[in-house]
């Protein structure tokens, strides 16, 4: 598909498409007509997208995935321990729920403390 029907398809802008694809988290191939620039990108981009968007709203940077994938992509299967590294993922994206719940809560504690009516003494 091209960048407009995946643009449409995903919500996404072009300019954040060409981003994403400038940082190598997503990619695309020539398009089959020699004559133009068009580029055409998988069906499973629109995966990749929803992948993205979730990690971002799991606070993960676009800087951040742009290092992780490019540590899986380039890893020496002798030297990179791939286990270890998403563990330590696993582990940052586990701390950061942890912290939103517990903010969630005082959230929650603060808006039932506003609808209390007050206490007369």
């Amino acid at each position: 598909m091209r960048i407009g029907e995946l643009a449409r398809r995903s919500g996404l802008s072009r300019d954040t498409l060409r981003f994403y694809e400038r940082q190598g988290l997503i990619r695309s191939t020539p398009g089959p007509d020699a004559t133009n620039s068009y580029r055409d990108y998988p069906e499973d981009a629109l995966i990749t997208l929803e992948q993205i968007a979730d990690a971002q709203a799991a606070g993960i940077s676009i800087a951040d995935l742009t290092v992780l994938l490019g540590q899986l992509q380039a890893a020496d299967p002798d030297t990179f321990d791939g286990e270890a590294f998403l563990q330590d993922r696993i582990d940052e994206v586990e701390a950061r729920i942890a912290r939103a719940e517990r903010f969630l809560e005082g959230l929650k504690r603060a808006k039932a403390a506003l609808a209390a009516p007050p206490v007369r003494r």
